[in-house]
C-alpha cells in the first residue's frame, strides 16, 4: 500500500488526500534565515492619558470647553461658573490650591534693575533682606548691591569705615630698611612718602583689602545685637590693695588694639584688646600716674601749618638738642624713616576732635607709644611693644593732671596743677611751648586740630593755638572751679562745681548756651558732632543729652544713686559707670534702659568701650579688679548667610541667624 505524503513549502506534513499513490514526496527544509532585528521599544503609555479617549468624561469635556472658544470669553466664563458652582468645599479647596501657583508671576525679576533697587531701599531690617535673597538667583543678585548694604549702614548709623580685623594691618613684617609704615589704622595706603635716599626703593607692602559694605554691616550690627546680650567677659584681673589708695585706678586710654590703664599706686598695665590678656606693666613712675594717653601704631604724618621738616620750638637752639637713643627705639618712634606721611595734603587738620576714650592716630611710627604723667611732675614716653621708657620729660612744678596728643603728630600736651599747659615733641623728646594764662590748676584738656581747650579752677576755660602758643580766646562765665570740657572743633561745653554747663562759640568764644539741669558736680561731658547730642554727667547720678541743634534736654536718665564716674556715647548706645557700682546702657536716642555690664561692684572707676571691647575698672570684695569684656564676632563664628557673597554657593539662609542675634 502506498503512502502519499504532500509537503507545503513550510516543511510541515499534510495528511493525504483519499486517493492513492504510488509516489512519495519528501518534505524540502527551508535555508536558514539571519536573525530578525530588533523591533521599536514600546513605551508604557501614561495610565491617565490612556484614559483620556474619545470616550472619557474628562476629554469630552475639554474638547467641550476649547470649542467654546469661538463663542468668546464670556461662554467659557459661564462654562466654567457652572462647574464651580456644582464644586463641593473640599473640591473648591483643591481647586483653589492648585490655581494659586499657576498664577504667580515673579514680576520683580522683570522690573528694571534701578526700580528694583528703589524698591529694595525701603527695606531696613537685615532679616527681610536675608529671606528675599533666598527667593531665586535673580533676587539673590539683586540683595547683593552695596548700595543697599550701605543705606543699611547709615540708616543704623554705622560708621562706613570701622576697624574690623578684615583689614587691620596686623602681623605684617616691618623691615628694618623700611621701619615706617606707609599706611594709616583704616589699611589705607598713603600716597605720598620721602624717601631716605634718592634710589630708596619701598619694599613691597600686602594688598589690604577693603571690606564691602555688606561686611562693615555685618561687623557692626553684630557688635549691636551683642552689646544688647552683654557681650563676653575676657578676662578679669584682681589685685589685692596694698595701702587705702594704692590700688585705685586713676586713668584709662584704649585703641583696637591696646587697653592701657594708669594706677595710683605708679605702675601702668597694658592688655591685649582682642584677647584680656595683660601683656605688660610699665614701671618708671615714682609716685602715682593720674592721666595716660596712647598713640596708635600706623598711621601717617601730619604737617602743622608753616611747619618745616621738624616740629619747631621758640627756642630751637637750647631745646632741640637731640638725645641719643637706641637703634630699637629710633625706630619705634620712625625717626630713621620716611617722616611725612600725607594721605591728603590738601586736608585741614583743624578739624579733628580727640577720642574719647584717650587715644590718637599715630604719626607712622610701628609701635604704639604711651604718654604718661602723675605725681611724680614728669613725663614719660615708652614704647608699648619693648616695655622700655624713651623718654623723661622734665619741666612742671607741679601733678600733671591731663595729657593729650594730636592726631598724625608727635605732639603731646599736658595741664598741671601749676597753673601751665605745656606743649611737647614725644618723637623727639623736648618742650616746644609753654602756655600760661591760667591762674589756678589746670584740670581738664581737650584737643581738636591744632586748638586745645585748658579748663581750671579759676573757673576760666582758654583756647589755645599749639603751634603758635597763642591764646586764641578766654571763656568767663563759671561761678566755681570747672571740672571738665569738651571741644568738638565748633562747640566747646564746659562743666563745674556750680552746676551748670555751658556751651561756647570755639571761634568767637563767646557762650551761646547755659545748660541747667544738674543739683551738683557736672563731671562728665562728651560732644558729638556727628549725632549732633551733648552728654553730661553729674555727682547727682544724673546724665541728660541736649540736642546741640537747639540746646534742648532730649533725655533726662536717673543712671545712678550717685557720682557719675564714666560717660561715653555713640550713635545707638550710651554707657554710664558710677560710684554705686554700676555699669549700665542705654539707647541714645531714647534713653531705654538696654542692659547691666558685669556684676555689681563697690564702685567703678572707669569704663571705656571702643571698637567692640570694654574695660571696666573697679573695686569689688575689697580688691581692684579689672575686667576687658568683647562685643567683637568670633573668628570661628559662621557668617551672617543673609549676606550672600557673589558665588555659585547659593541658596545660603541667613534669617535664623539674625533672629538668633537679636534675641535678648
Amino acid at each position: 500500500m502506498e503512502t502519499v505524503l504532500d509537503t507545503s513549502r513550510n516543511g510541515q506534513c499534510q495528511h493525504p488526500p483519499t486517493s492513492l499513490s504510488s509516489t512519495i514526496y519528501m518534505p524540502v527544509a527551508s535555508p536558514p534565515t539571519p536573525a530578525p532585528s530588533p523591533g521599536p521599544t514600546l513605551i508604557a503609555p501614561n495610565p491617565l492619558q490612556a484614559q483620556l479617549t474619545q470616550h472619557d468624561p474628562i476629554s469630552l469635556s475639554r474638547m467641550e470647553f476649547a470649542n467654546l472658544a469661538t463663542h468668546g470669553p464670556a461662554a467659557r466664563r459661564r462654562y466654567l461658573a457652572s462647574l464651580l458652582s456644582d464644586c463641593t468645599h473640599s473640591e473648591l479647596l483643591f481647586v483653589s490650591q492648585t490655581i494659586t501657583p499657576m498664577l504667580k508671576r515673579d514680576f520683580f525679576a522683570k522690573l528694571p534693575p534701578e526700580l528694583a533697587y528703589h524698591i529694595l531701599s525701603f527695606i531696613d531690617d537685615p532679616k527681610t533682606l536675608a529671606r528675599t535673597s533666598q527667593v531665586c538667583r535673580r533676587w539673590h543678585d539683586l540683595v547683593a548691591d552695596e548700595s543697599l548694604w550701605k543705606r543699611l549702614c547709615q540708616h543704623y548709623n554705622f560708621p562706613l569705615s570701622i576697624p574690623s580685623p578684615e583689614y587691620i594691618e596686623s602681623d605684617v613684617h616691618i623691615p628694618e630698611s623700611f621701619p615706617l609704615l606707609p599706611f594709616n589704622r583704616t589699611g589705607e595706603h598713603t600716597q605720598h612718602y620721602d624717601p631716605p635716599y634718592a634710589d630708596f626703593q619701598p619694599p613691597a607692602l600686602p594688598t589690604l583689602a577693603r571690606p564691602s559694605y555688606r561686611k562693615r554691616f555685618q561687623y557692626s550690627y553684630t557688635l549691636m545685637c551683642n552689646m544688647r546680650r552683654g557681650g563676653t567677659l575676657l578676662q578679669s584681673h584682681r589685685t589685692s590693695v596694698v595701702t587705702p589708695d594704692g590700688g585705685v585706678i586713676t586713668s584709662v586710654a584704649m585703641d583696637y588694639d591696646q587697653v592701657v590703664v594708669g594706677l595710683a599706686n605708679s605702675k601702668i598695665h597694658v592688655f591685649n584688646a582682642d584677647s584680656g590678656v595683660m601683656s605688660r606693666t610699665l614701671t618708671g613712675h615714682e609716685l602715682g600716674v593720674w592721666a595716660v594717653h596712647l598713640v596708635s601704631r600706623g598711621g601717617f604724618w601730619e604737617k602743622g601749618p608753616g611747619e618745616g621738616d621738624n616740629i619747631q620750638g621758640p627756642d630751637d637752639e637750647s631745646q632741640g638738642r637731640e638725645i641719643p637713643l637706641p637703634s630699637d627705639l629710633r625706630r619705634a618712634l620712625g625717626l630713621d624713616g620716611p617722616k611725612r606721611l600725607s594721605r591728603t595734603p590738601t586736608r585741614n587738620i583743624s578739624t579733628k576732635p580727640s577720642d574719647i576714650c584717650c587715644s590718637s592716630e599715630g604719626w607712622g611710627q610701628p609701635n604704639p607709644i604711651v604718654v604718661s604723667g602723675g605725681c611724680d611732675k614728669r613725663l614719660r614716653v615708652w614704647d608699648v611693644v619693648s616695655g622700655r621708657c624713651i623718654y623723661v620729660l622734665e619741666g612742671h612744678t607741679s601733678t600733671i593732671r591731663c595729657i593729650r596728643v594730636l592726631h598724625n603728630r608727635p605732639v603731646a600736651v599736658t595741664g598741671s596743677r601749676d597753673a601751665t599747659v605745656r606743649v611737647w615733641n614725644i618723637q623727639e623728646g623736648r618742650l616746644l611751648r609753654v602756655l600760661q594764662g591760667h591762674q589756678q590748676s589746670v584740670r581738664c584738656l581737650d584737643v581738636c586740630g591744632n586748638r586745645v581747650v585748658s579748663g581750671s579752677y579759676d573757673t576760666t576755660c582758654r583756647v589755645w593755638n599749639v603751634d603758635t602758643g597763642e591764646c586764641l580766646h578766654v571763656l568767663r562765665g563759671h561761678g566755681l572751679q570747672i571740672y571738665s570740657v569738651a571741644f568738638d572743633g565748633v562747640h566747646i561745653a564746659s562743666g563745674g562745681i556750680d552746676t551748670t554747663v555751658r556751651v561756647w562759640d570755639a571761634n568767637s568764644g563767646n557762650c551761646i548756651a547755659l545748660l541747667p539741669g544738674h543739683t551738683a558736680l557736672v563731671c562728665q561731658l562728651q560732644l558729638s558732632s556727628s549725632t549732633g547730642l551733648l552728654a553730661t554727667g553729674g555727682s547727682d547720678g544724673r546724665v541728660i543729652t541736649f540736642s546741640l541743634r537747639d540746646y534742648s534736654p532730649l533725655q533726662r536718665i536717673a543712671a545712678h544713686d550717685s557720682s557719675v564716674t564714666s560717660l561715653q556715647f555713640d550713635s545707638n548706645f550710651l554707657i554710664t559707670a558710677g560710684n554705686d557700682g554700676r555699669v549700665r546702657v542705654y539707647e541714645t536716642q531714647s534713653g531705654a534702659h538696654v542692659i547691666d555690664l558685669s556684676e555689681r561692684s563697690e564702685s567703678v572707676w572707669k569704663v571705656a568701650c571702643k571698637h567692640g571691647t570694654c574695660a571696666i575698672m573697679c573695686r569689688r570684695a575689697g580688691k581692684t579688679v579689672m575686667e576687658i569684656w568683647s562685643f567683637r564676632p568670633k573668628e570661628n563664628s559662621p557668617e551672617p548667610q543673609g549676606f550672600l557673597s557673589r558665588t555659585d554657593s547659593y541658596p545660603r539662609s541667613g534669617a535664623s541667624y539674625y533672629s538668633r542675634l537679636s534675641r535678648g
